[in-house]
């Protein structure tokens, strides 16, 4: 499949694999900035693209910046419809400042396939073995 990208910024850099049969495509900030303990910021990433309907585009942390700088995403689905400038939303989770430069990985995108659904309201649902059991319902 074709993931066609237009460069919206002379400062932009294509999505690419780091590695051969890699799942992410590293994306790259456009921009420099600070980012603040608990601060979150909209990195444009400075091109639009164009994929098959019936996939999605996922954005997903970078596990370096994640385990070794408290940096996370947010809001990480674009649908294939979408044809706007692609950007990330960043949130240190970190309690010191971490600097991203111009040109720095700062996440990765996963296209899949997608399944839609029909939504189909009821009054009851078929009882399962976990039932309503929340969060740390087998445990921890």
């Amino acid at each position: 499949m074709e993931f066609k990208v237009k460069i919206l910024n002379p400062k932009a850099i294509p999505p690419r694999y780091a590695h051969p049969g890699d799942a992410g495509l590293d994306v790259f900030a456009c921009e420099d900035h600070i980012l603040k303990p608990g601060e979150r910021h909209i990195f444009k990433l400075g091109f639009s693209a164009e994929f098959e309907p019936g996939y999605v585009c996922l954005v997903w942390d970078r596990s370096g910046l994640a385990a070794k700088q408290g940096l996370t995403n947010l809001a990480g689905v674009i649908d294939a419809g979408y044809r706007g400038e692609y950007a990330i939303v960043v949130l240190n989770t970190s309690e010191t400042e971490v600097e991203v430069k111009t040109g720095e990985r700062i996440a990765q995108m996963l296209i899949q396939p997608i399944q839609s659904v029909e939504v189909k309201v009821v009054s009851e649902l078929a009882v399962s073995q976990r039932s309503e059991g929340s969060f740390g319902s087998t445990g921890r």
